[in-house]
């Protein structure tokens, strides 16, 4: 029982060296010439600022640098169990690329992820080989053991070189043989560790500092405040809407079935009356029940999810609308509600505000954010600021660290961006 357990734990160990190795191997051939890529792309896009054309490019780069640090983030938790807490600033507002540019620059957070984009061209690359090297470099040594020194010392003037060990007839082969596996048994024990050299790079060079993470605290505080005060908005309005509706509706109805049943025997006529009234009564609660029910949480989201909800909601409006949606699979129900009524709330400053006489809505799904635009031709002019509609919009989807951008100057067109990071399943 006991050499069964050994042999298990054997076993374990050498599927975690051999795992540790194949890690490296991703990180080497599959993650890093991203990472070449993007860092490459972040100083010609900075270079370029001056020009003008850098203000265009550099946010996007900036993006895929906070992708690949949260992937990486993700492969540190998921591979070695080491958590890397990230501290990024909102985006900006504003859709003008030379703010966005500008802000995006202001952010340490920004600066922390080319650093680490520059190590990681080198030391990256250097720390992910390790345990590649220290597994397969002892499987060579027993394959020159096993014959293969005849073959890389035929016609080549000279020994083979294996560590220290010149290689050059069976004897020598053998010594290197037995040197790989001294070299097996330690990559059998630091293996991986050597994958987690990696990821303590990774994490040395991209966590944040003591300040920007009580400022994200801060914003995480304010945005959850702001969320209790939205929910709590949400439920005095569905109180205020049940007692001077449908409630009032049904009190109404069940007083004009009680004198419908004291009329029955006296006055037919009249009690008939009041029953066509009762009827209509009832059917007018029920409508409003129903649209009480649709504002909490609609059916057609529950059902089709967000793409077909914000396609019903269109056809629903008085502004002939246009809707196109990418979407490959759902959010969680949390995002998709915020993402709704987000979406709702924007098309009905449109409809009331703008004078347009045409909407269009896009939603897709890319970098791992879910991303909608509403534009209208209309006059322009729509800003984000205390009492708008788009105040409560920005503070809902604050809840999920989305944000909300606006571009609408003097004359149109208005153009409301907004983008909340998920996972579609």
């Amino acid at each position: 029982m006991n050499t069964d357990t050994k042999s298990g734990g054997r076993g374990s160990r050498t599927r975690e060296m051999v795992l540790a190795a194949v890690r490296g191997l991703v990180l080497a051939l599959a993650v890093w010439p991203w990472t070449v890529v993007v860092y490459c792309l972040a100083l010609v896009s900075l270079t370029l600022i001056p020009l003008g054309v850098g203000l265009v490019t550099t946010p996007w780069v900036v993006r895929a640098a906070r992708a690949l640090a949260d992937n990486r983030r993700d492969l540190a938790r998921r591979w070695c169990g080491m958590h890397i807490p990230s501290a990024y600033r909102p985006l900006p507002r504003t859709a003008n690329p030379a703010r966005r540019t500008y802000a995006l620059l202001q952010d340490p957070a920004t600066w922390r992820d080319l650093r680490w984009l520059m190590a990681d061209t080198v030391a990256g690359l250097v720390t992910a080989l390790l345990p590649v090297v220290l597994v397969c470099y002892p499987l060579e040594g027993l394959a020159l053991a096993a014959g293969l020194w005849r073959v890389v010392t035929d016609g080549s003037g000279g020994p083979y070189w294996y560590a220290f060990v010149p290689v050059g007839d069976r004897t020598t082969a053998l010594a290197a043989g037995a040197l790989a596996v001294l070299l097996l048994v330690v990559a059998d024990r630091y293996a991986v560790n050597a994958l987690g050299v990696h990821f303590r790079l990774t994490r040395g060079l991209l966590t944040p500092g003591r300040a920007e993470l009580a400022e994200r605290v801060k914003v995480l505080t304010d945005t959850r405040r702001d969320a209790v005060d939205t929910s709590a908005a949400e439920l005095r309005r569905i109180e205020r809407d049940l007692h001077d509706g449908a409630q009032a509706r049904l009190v109404a109805m069940g007083m004009d079935l009680g004198t419908i049943e004291l009329l029955l025997d006296k006055d037919p006529e009249k009690a008939r009356q009041l029953l066509a009234q009762a009827r209509q009564s009832s059917a007018e609660a029920l409508a409003e029940l129903r649209d009480l029910v649709r504002g909490i949480h609609p059916p057609v989201l529950a059902e089709r999810g967000l793409g077909d909800a914000v396609r019903a909601l269109a056809l629903r409006l008085p502004v002939p609308t246009e809707v196109a949606v990418e979407l490959p699979g759902r959010a969680g129900a949390p995002v998709e509600s915020a993402a709704y009524f987000a979406v709702s709330e924007v098309l009905t400053n449109a409809v009331k505000h703008s004078g347009a006489d045409r909407i269009w809505a896009d939603l897709h799904h890319a970098e791992g954010h879910l991303r909608i635009s509403v534009t209208d031709n209309g006059r322009g002019g729509a800003a984000i600021g205390a009492g708008s509609g788009l105040a409560g919009v920005e503070r809902r989807l604050g809840t999920f660290d989305g944000v909300l951008a606006v571009s609408s100057p003097a004359g149109g067109p208005t153009m409301v961006t907004m983008e909340i990071p998920c996972a579609l399943s």
